[in-house]
């Protein structure tokens, strides 16, 4: 097989890579489904995995920006990542898994998928890592979806947004977010994540809004009735199942709603302050997301953690973002080591804004937010995101965050380690 080296023929390369994707699909056609193969079996399909996977590389390396502006038309399209890839599937067959191929897997449990989003992972890295293919890419995750632009209207005169895992109320200026899934205490799947993007747009688009504040609802969970929990990370059990996907979770998440929250919608032009109140605990997704808050108050028996040891897979940005908040030292006993840290501790404070006793929540909630209406505040934290984190630091990470996760969630001691949390409530 003959490696893409260099940006020569771009025609010719399409062409031997079509044909060497073919050729690979063949082979995994005579095969038994991936959880019925043999060992040898398995080696034989990994060997041959890795061989055409080495082209896309090669391809996506000489030819990112080319197949971006094929894909855009000259980058006057904007695609979100998934519709990018899917696109790109068509466009330049063997380079990105068709939708036939992606259905075949999302049919399947995590342990007996193919991988077909490794190839995702290598299409996206190479979009990514280029400044000018990847900053439009995140210019386009940074418009406002449809389904919240069809919903705005509606929510500008009802001020109240229901859906199955979010409460967004407009109040007196502000945008109660409340994450409402008692069943799973908040664990975040691909519903989750759409209505948590819905809602911050429908913040970030009505003007009527002049800060956004994140809370867990109150709980009907056997473990938890009657409190309120602000997130139990990944939902570990969807992800076992194989519903957890790297363009409609992993990477949506990271350049969706929690970047839109940081950055504001359409490249910052429209932003506004945030405010999170964790009660309980914010696991691994929960405590992610506080990074990209303005203020932070907690309950004083509440608690923050990232087991991304535990799981196996890369906490999204955190690894990015926290050791710029809390110090490397910090950064990597709570990542690597799995420490919790207690809203108690001092520690926190290099975490937390403001802790408070559980019964003072609603009381603080309310200081925080009104401290965050001034007509300069959103202009202030804008400037301050800029200087502690550009674009392109976030685009650079992402760019190996796409790929790392996609191999990390295939991984077969990830498999082993989400089956066996599957059974718990996050």
């Amino acid at each position: 097989m003959t490696a893409v080296t260099a940006p020569s023929d771009l025609g010719a390369d399409r062409v031997r890579l079509a044909e060497a994707a073919a050729d690979t699909e063949r082979l995994l056609a005579v095969l038994p489904p991936p959880a019925d193969r043999t060992a040898a079996q398995q080696a034989e399909a990994a060997q041959a995995h890795d061989a055409v996977r080495q082209l896309r590389a090669g391809f996506m390396d000489a030819y990112a920006d080319k197949v971006y502006d094929e894909l855009t038309a000259d980058r006057t399209r904007y695609l979100r990542v998934g519709e990018l890839a899917e696109a790109a599937a068509y466009a330049i067959p063997g380079l990105t898994p068709t939708a036939r191929q992606l259905a075949g897997e999302r049919s399947r449990p995590q342990a007996g998928k193919e991988g077909r989003e490794i190839d995702q992972g290598i299409f996206l890295r190479g979009i990514l890592r280029s400044p000018q293919s990847g900053r439009h890419l995140m210019t386009a995750m940074l418009r406002p979806t449809e389904r919240a632009q069809g919903l705005l209207p509606e929510f500008q005169r009802t001020g109240v947004l229901e859906t199955e895992a979010v409460h967004l109320e407009r109040r007196d200026g502000v945008a109660w977010l409340s994450m409402c899934r008692s069943e799973c205490l908040n664990a975040e799947d691909e519903r989750q994540v759409d209505d948590m993007e819905t809602a911050v747009d429908l913040a970030l688009l009505d003007p009527g809004v002049q800060v956004g504040l994140v809370r867990g609802g109150v709980m009907t969970h056997r473990r938890y009735r009657g409190r309120r929990v602000f997130s139990a990370g990944i939902n570990l059990k969807r992800l076992s199942a194989g519903e957890i996907t790297l363009t409609g979770f992993l990477l949506r998440r990271e350049l969706g709603y929690l970047h839109k929250i940081f950055r504001g919608l359409d490249g910052g032009v429209v932003q506004k302050p945030w405010v999170g109140a964790v009660d309980t605990f914010a696991i691994g997704g929960g405590m992610q997301l506080l990074l990209v808050l303005d203020y932070v108050l907690a309950a004083s028996d509440a608690f923050l953690s990232l087991p991304a040891a535990q799981e196996g897979i890369i906490p999204g940005a955190a690894n990015l973002r926290l050791g710029r908040v809390a110090g490397p030292r910090l950064a990597r006993q709570v990542i690597l080591g799995g420490r919790r840290i207690s809203a108690a501790e001092p520690e926190a404070r290099l975490l937390i804004d403001e802790v408070v006793a559980p019964q003072e929540m609603d009381a603080a909630v309310e200081r925080a937010v009104d401290r965050l209406r001034g007509e300069a505040v959103a202009a202030n934290r804008r400037m301050i995101n800029l200087a502690q984190e550009s674009p392109d630091d976030l685009r650079a990470y992402l760019a190996e965050f796409a790929f790392e996760q996609a191999l990390r969630i295939h991984a077969s001691d990830v498999i082993d380690k989400v089956g066996r949390f599957a059974g718990s409530a996050s």
